[in-house]
């Protein structure tokens, strides 16, 4: 059995054509840490454009749009307060739970999953459905 040690990465891509314009890189420094953004422009001038982190202090995304519906809001901010015991080892449902996500009008938002839902940090979900893939249709 070999270990492999993470590596750094980076990746990206643009796709222009008569629907509109989507594009997304992202790059991870090989330890904890992962940034990127992703956008697209529809044919009607409709936009958004997403800038994240993922690292030791959890999911960040902004989010600049112009879509329909939309209004200046930070719906991912929760202050939680639990009473659950601390414990060490065992399987977790990481970080911030699950939701339906961010801005979510049609456009699919942050997608279904908001900040994502897994075993220790970002999850399921994340930037899911609705990201990219489905923004159309509207899913």
């Amino acid at each position: 059995h070999y270990h492999h040690a993470p590596q750094p990465y980076k990746f990206g891509y643009s796709v222009k054509d008569h629907h509109g314009e989507q594009h997304r890189e992202e790059s991870g420094d090989g330890g904890h840490a992962v940034r990127g953004s992703y956008g697209f422009t529809d044919a009607r001038g409709i936009h958004r454009q997403v800038h994240y982190v993922a690292d030791h202090g959890g999911f960040r995304a902004e989010v600049k749009t112009n879509e329909p519906g939309t209004a200046n809001q930070n719906p991912a901010a929760v202050h939680m307060i639990s009473d659950a015991p601390y414990g060490h080892g065992g399987y977790g449902y990481g970080g911030h739970g699950y939701g339906y996500g961010g801005l979510g009008n049609g456009y699919g938002g942050l997608g279904y999953g908001g900040l994502g839902y897994g075993y220790g940090g970002n999850g399921y979900g994340g930037l899911g459905l609705g990201g990219l893939g489905y923004y159309r249709y509207g899913y």
